[in-house]
């Protein structure tokens, strides 16, 4: 397309498929042996790991790849000719992909803030999702992802693998069996090496980077190297902090551990910048506290940047604490149990699963039971980081309504709810 018919394309596709209509409706599949054809959006970072896990699937094709950086573009079409010994299409406009009706699903790795809207545009064209985390940028994108996923009937998954891990799965099981009795503690920890990123001068968009596009739903800014690419993650219209960044393997393990299926009643936070003057925008070290009142329980979460000790073993993981003992999770598929006042080893396992192949045996089946990582752990995971970050900067013990989603008598927290969008780049009310 050119730039005029992308235009017209998502100007006119809004009315179409809010009324229902597909748009580049998929091809019409069941068959255990048939091909799933794949388009990988963002592949500068972990777009890579995408294409690279896609293809190692039996009769799972990677088809297309897509980003805003034609320099980065070229450079991993050429890697995959390489690799994988055959061409693959390539596309700076992710719209341009939305619209072949020969791909069945997308493969969403791009900055955090398009997340949602790449998922919905995606569901409204009858692709299928698997978006890496968090899977929304703000509590009301997530929402609007559920919606979304369920009215066109389209698998979407959200990259929380701890989920597909076969040794968490044992170790949720047991928490519910009562290993470490009455369970009423989650605590996250997210200790990353996280160094200064320096500070950078605003400067003219390299004449690679469709910039436009790489800002998508969010407002002009000017460009600079320290927005694009990586360092986007700690600036807010672009990224969450490491709570919204690792951090939301962490938070979605704590619901889960937990079993809690609702978003807290209160919040509160607090951190800050304590070792650099650089450019970031998001807190270094961030410590939350949120409380489920009508369970009982809380979650406690901390963000920690550079030299600092682990605790109980993890410095990325989770800590669960029961009148019996408590539990570690460590990385992506390790847990071990300290049972009694003793702390005796109790059971332990390690073992990491394969989320994507779980997502591709959900594809086939149509079936969202099958999903380790269904739609709704995109709102209720990142959630979690969203509502930690808006007591962080209103400073101040939120009180909040699950059922409503909104602030109680607070209306400068609401406003971080959802964002102004850009147009065209708009994550509809009624999608």
């Amino acid at each position: 397309m050119k730039s005029m018919d992308r235009r017209t394309f998502v100007k006119g596709a809004a009315g179409a498929w809010a009324a229902g209509q597909l748009i580049g409706t998929s091809r019409s599949w069941a068959g255990a042996n048939d091909t799933i054809r794949v388009a990988v959006l963002g592949v500068h970072g972990r777009g890579q790991d995408h294409i690279q896990a896609h293809q190692a699937e039996p009769n799972v094709e990677v088809v297309a790849l897509c980003d805003p950086d034609r320099k980065v573009l070229t450079s991993r079409a050429a890697q995959f000719k390489e690799k994988y010994g055959k061409e693959v299409k390539t596309a700076v406009d992710l719209r341009d992909l939305f619209a072949d009706g020969s791909i069945d699903a997308v493969s969403i790795a791009t900055p955090n803030h398009w997340h949602a809207l790449a998922t919905i545009w995606a569901c409204q064209a009858g692709k299928d999702v698997y978006v890496e985390k968090p899977g929304s940028h703000n509590i009301f994108e997530g929402r609007k992802m559920i919606e979304a996923a369920y009215k066109y009937r389209r698998i979407v998954q959200h990259g929380v693998q701890l989920r597909s891990s076969p040794a968490l799965q044992e170790a949720v099981q047991l928490l519910r069996d009562g290993i470490i009795g009455n369970v009423y503690l989650a605590r996250g920890l997210c200790f990353r090496t996280r160094p200064s990123i320096g500070k950078k001068p605003t400067t003219w968009v390299p004449e690679h980077l469709d910039y436009d596009l790489w800002l998508g739903p969010a407002q002009w800014r000017p460009y600079s190297e320290n927005i694009v690419h990586y360092n986007w993650h700690w600036h807010w219209d672009f990224g969450n902090g490491d709570v919204g960044n690792q951090g939301v393997h962490e938070t979605d393990m704590c619901l889960w551990g937990l079993g809690v299926k609702t978003l807290p009643d209160q919040v509160c936070a607090m951190g800050g910048k304590f070792l650099w003057d650089d450019d970031k925008e998001t807190p270094e070290w961030l410590s939350t506290n949120y409380k489920f009142t009508q369970e009982n329980k809380m979650i406690q979460f901390e963000t920690r940047p550079w030299i600092t000790n682990d605790e109980a073993g993890a410095g990325v993981g989770n800590i669960f604490y029961g009148e019996e003992g408590f539990m570690v999770i460590k990385g992506y598929g390790t847990y071990e149990t300290y049972l009694g006042k003793d702390k005796k080893p109790g059971p332990r396992r390690s073992e990491e699963g394969n989320h994507f192949a779980n997502f591709h045996k959900a594809v086939r089946s149509r079936n969202m039971a099958d999903q380790n990582g269904p739609v709704e752990t995109i709102h209720l995971s990142s959630a979690i980081a969203h509502l930690g970050n808006i007591a962080y900067l209103t400073g101040a013990t939120l009180q909040f309504d699950p059922r409503t989603e909104r602030f109680i008598n607070n209306e400068e927290a609401n406003r971080y709810l959802s964002r102004k969008y850009r147009e065209p780049f708009v994550v509809p009310e009624i999608v």
